[in-house]
This record gives structure tokens, C-alpha cells and sequence, in this order.
């Protein structure tokens, strides 16, 4: 009886016409998510005041992959910008986890870029860096002189003192990163989009 009811769904017309429809969507609909933009929720206080938790945001995926094609910029990922990226080694290290559950920190210096923190003032480069209007407070801890190496970011969670990121495990491999933080969606008193100082 089973059979001979599947058998007769197959044979009608419309029934193959509404799979056919189904399957483009969710097609179309899996190309955009892991392609080009996705969803994503803040879980934790680390980027206090920009994102609240529970905040829901879009990520896109693309600007990493055409930014080095379409310009002679040959970075892929920029200062100031809010990404989202798998935790690397010396962060699952840290703390002790295998998950693979995706982090968001704001970039604060790419390759090249020399990078310190000295009496709460962050230094970009030997220039301090006026951040007074995107993060919580200033940092109560000093981080020694460095220089980012090449495929590397230096990541910083805006709520500076309540955040595990690169002051605390190191450099951020820009192949970890998923996509930039563009649009904060949910909830709606908070919507707008997420933008680099």
C-alpha cells in the first residue's frame, strides 16, 4: 500500500514539479549560507559595548576571498574590521576545549603592523590608537612590543579586560577567519550595521 502510494506521487505531475521547486530552494538557500553570508549570535560579554550577548548578527563571506583579487590591496582582512573565525589551536589549548564553536574579536593589526599595549592605551605601528568610542574601558594590562608575522592578525575583544584573545593565546590565522560581522539584525533596538572606526 506504501509502495503503490509513493509510486503514484512520482507519476504526478505535480508532485515532481513541487520537488524539483524545493530542491532549487534549498539549493539556492545552502549556496548563500556557506557561500556568501550566514547567521551568527553573540555568546559571551567579549565585545561589550559593540555587540551585547544574544545579539544576532550577519557574516559575510565573501570580501576575504575578492578583496586580494579586485584591488592591490593584498590583505584580505583589515584593521578596525569585526570578524568572526574558528578558535585557534593555542585558544582550544587555553582552555581546554576540542569545540569549534566560531569567536568574534575585532582586528586590531594585520601582517607587518607592530602592535603593543602600554598603561591602557593600545599602539598601532608606535601611534596610539584612539578607541575610547568602541570599546568598554581601556585595558588594565600591558602587552610587550610586537610584530604581527605574515598570514597573522592580532585580535582584540572590545570589552578589553573580560576577553580571551590575542593578548592572552596569540597571533590569529587569517585562514581561521569565516567572514566579517556586517549587520546586526536581532534584536531590533539594536539593529544597524557593524562598522569599521
Amino acid at each position: 500500500m506504501i509502495v503503490r502510494k509513493v509510486t503514484n506521487w512520482l507519476k504526478d505531475p505535480e508532485f515532481v514539479e513541487d520537488v524539483r521547486v524545493y530542491t532549487k530552494t534549498l539549493a539556492l538557500c545552502l549556496s548563500i549560507r556557506f557561500l556568501i553570508v550566514e547567521p551568527r549570535y553573540i555568546p559571551s560579554v567579549a565585545m561589550v559595548p559593540t555587540f551585547e550577548i544574544g545579539d544576532q548578527l550577519a557574516v559575510e563571506k565573501v570580501t576575504k576571498r575578492t578583496r586580494p583579487l579586485v584591488s592591490k590591496d593584498p590583505y584580505p582582512i583589515h584593521r578596525n574590521e569585526v570578524v568572526v573565525f574558528h578558535p585557534p589551536q593555542a585558544f582550544k589549548d587555553l582552555v581546554a576545549s576540542k569545540r569549534d564553536e566560531a569567536l568574534i574579536k575585532r582586528v586590531v593589526a594585520v601582517a607587518g603592523d607592530e602592535v603593543e599595549v602600554k598603561d591602557g592605551i593600545l599602539y598601532v605601528n608606535g601611534l596610539p590608537q584612539s578607541e575610547d568610542n568602541i570599546i568598554n574601558e581601556r585595558p588594565r594590562y600591558d602587552f610587550p612590543s610586537i610584530v604581527v608575522p605574515p598570514g597573522q592578525l592580532f585580535v582584540l575583544g572590545d570589552n578589553r579586560n573580560q576577553s580571551l584573545d590575542s593578548h592572552v593565546w596569540g597571533f590569529l590565522p587569517v585562514d581561521t577567519v569565516i567572514g566579517r560581522a556586517v549587520i546586526k539584525y536581532w534584536p531590533p533596538s539594536r539593529v544597524g550595521l557593524v562598522e569599521a572606526p
